[in-house]
């Protein structure tokens, strides 16, 4: 995947954990947390706020002067224009007395009242923030998962593998070419116009600006039936597009995933891809909701078949499925229902929240089908 987006909501578990866990299942969490703390890991704006690789972290920091159009980058940049010396003051203290969170500044008694959003953070969140985005801090680790921020040097100093200044040496051509091919690389197949969103790069690429790729062997073209356009593979998954080919590739996992898993975080994709037409309602007003807050994706054996509106109760150890919704072509066969209930009976036991709680659900009897398959699964 090359990174995994970092998203604070946690309802559910947040997602950069239950993307790990779509993949591996029952893992320990503090993975994520050890790896960050340990330098394998580290924290940069890439397709947004994410984890990736140490190995990647040049690149991404040779990116950031590439990366003016980001919002995040043209916000610090207006904001240290704006308030430098406060800025530069709070750079400068780090340096001489080590790493910091937000939380070890309090907030001012005539303070306005929090309300969500960035714009409610006390000046010092926001200042921090905006020397994360510029490249002057990076994240050391989280503690409860709140940034523990340092200066780059240090931070790069303790990486494993050791931090490559070299990496920054590369050109803007050179950046967007290795950002291009290691963006089809996670995606698997993928069109052309798939490709920019994965990190953002711009302007977007195009099937000419492929070609070179095609022509030295780093990627390969092939049709997909049922595509207008053509349809690009990574040189590495050449033994799994011949078993795709050959009709030997199967699917076969039953999984839950995160609004803000890399398989639909690209709406145009997963529509064309899986005939999948997903909205994250978390952002939009409850009397407009369609779903519901936090819809988790429900992807069967290589198909998008359904959608689970959830919340984990940590402190009574119950995991609430509010609604759940089957798409209109799928009907609850016995093998779905028995794959959907081992999916959600895991994903609860994961999180330590064992005891289902139910709500709606559609079809009519899809809720009492899972029920049933479910008390069988923990029994």
């Amino acid at each position: 995947m090359r990174l995994l987006q970092i998203d604070t909501i946690h309802v559910v578990a947040r997602s950069p954990y239950l993307v790990l866990h779509s993949r591996l299942g029952d893992y320990p969490p503090n993975w994520l947390d050890e790896a960050l703390a340990e330098g394998r890991l580290a924290e940069c704006w890439a397709h947004e706020a994410c984890f990736v690789t140490a190995s990647d972290i040049g690149l991404h920091r040779s990116s950031l002067v590439h990366r003016a159009h980001h919002w995040s980058y043209r916000n610090a940049e207006r904001m240290h224009r704006e308030q430098r010396a406060d800025m530069d003051a709070l750079l400068e203290r780090i340096r001489e007395t080590g790493p910091v969170r937000a939380a070890d500044f309090a907030r001012a008694d005539d303070a306005p009242a929090v309300t969500p959003g960035w714009w409610a953070w006390k000046p010092e969140k926001r200042w921090l923030e905006a020397w994360f985005a510029l490249g002057e801090l990076m994240v050391k680790r989280r503690e409860r998962f709140q940034r523990v921020y340092d200066t780059a040097e240090n931070v790069l100093a303790g990486l494993d593998p050791p931090f490559d200044p070299s990496a920054n040496a590369l050109s803007t051509s050179e950046l967007r070419r290795r950002f291009i091919v290691d963006s089809v690389r996670a995606l698997g197949v993928t069109q052309a116009g798939w490709i920019a969103d994965y990190y953002r790069l711009r302007p977007a690429v195009t099937d000419k600006e492929l070609t070179s790729l095609v022509s030295s062997g780093e990627l390969l073209v092939v049709n997909v039936q049922g595509w207008k356009v053509p349809a690009y593979v990574h040189k590495d998954h050449a033994g799994l597009l011949d078993k795709a080919m050959h009709g030997r590739l199967r699917a076969t996992l039953t999984t839950l995933l995160s609004p803000f898993d890399p398989l639909v975080w690209d709406r145009a994709r997963a529509l064309a891809m899986f005939d999948f037409e997903y909205t994250i309602e978390c952002y939009t007003p409850e009397a407009k909701r369609r779903y519901g807050y936090f819809v988790l994706p429900i992807l069967h054996r290589g198909k998008l078949v359904g959608r689970l509106d959830a919340k984990a109760h940590r402190a009574t150890g119950v995991f609430e499925i509010k609604a759940m919704f089957l798409e209109p072509c799928v009907s609850p066969e016995a093998t779905l229902i028995s794959a959907l209930a081992e999916a959600i009976s895991g994903t609860a036991r994961w999180h330590g929240t064992p005891k289902l709680r139910w709500g709606r659900s559609q079809p009519a009897g899809l809720g009492k089908l899972l029920r049933a398959a479910c008390a069988q699964t923990s029994s």
